[in-house]
């Protein structure tokens, strides 16, 4: 997995925390602040997309009348609390964080989600100093499966993205990251596993803990 690596890019939600489940409960909660239903649909059709993406959504579909900037504050204010404190690291990656480290790989972020809500979990878990580039839904144009943000990463990294791989947990992620011409390991999820077998066959790898793959970077990164 890891021959021929110059970088290793992670997504954030599902796959390097497990933050997932909480964005349902948000986006009711939410459009019930203006006498709104959530359609069954919706996690499915935002799923991947930027946050800047998700608030012009929300304008067209709900005609949500406040600015994209208000509709992401507000989602931020709605989220934090739980992003500081109740959402957990995935299993197995601060391991693999420190081994890349220690071999001196360098690794990015490249998430849909917000600046401020990146930067409130990498601190409260004690894992932002491992990331060279951090990219988020609001320093991009086009969200995934759009390659842009894994370019812009790789780019800021200072690798060819062919040298990269990059982990994801959601299809319209992995497609991203293929795009850019990137290797993936598709990640376990609860709340993708429903397309287990699409992300398995889109990915060039699969894994359901990072525990899964230690080993493989002291033999293959020497």
């Amino acid at each position: 997995m890891f021959e021929n690596t110059d970088a290793v890019i992670f997504d954030l939600d599902g796959t390097l925390v497990d933050s997932m489940w909480i964005w349902r409960d948000i986006d009711e909660e939410y459009l019930a602040r203006y006498g709104l239903t959530m359609p069954p649909n919706l996690q499915q059709d935002i799923g991947g997309i930027s946050i800047t993406q998700t608030a012009i959504y929300f304008q067209k579909r709900f005609g949500i009348k406040d600015s994209i900037e208000k509709m992401i504050a507000d989602w931020d204010e709605m989220a934090m609390h739980k992003y500081k404190y109740e959402i957990p690291l995935k299993d197995g990656i601060m391991t693999l964080l420190k081994a890349l480290s220690d071999k001196q790989i360098p690794c990015g972020i490249a998430t849909s989600s917000s600046n401020a809500l990146t930067k409130a979990v990498l601190e409260a878990r004690h894992i932002d100093g491992f990331f060279s580039a951090v990219v988020t839904g609001e320093d991009i144009h086009n969200g995934k499966p759009n390659p842009e943000i894994y370019e812009i990463c790789a780019k800021k990294l200072g690798v060819d993205p062919q040298r990269c791989i990059a982990f994801e947990d959601m299809v319209c992620g992995i497609q991203a990251a293929k795009g850019a011409g990137m290797r993936v390991c598709a990640v376990e999820d609860d709340f993708s596993v429903k397309d287990r077998e699409e992300k398995k066959r889109l990915a060039d790898f699969y894994i359901c803990s990072y525990k899964e793959i230690i080993d493989e970077i002291d033999r293959e990164l020497k």
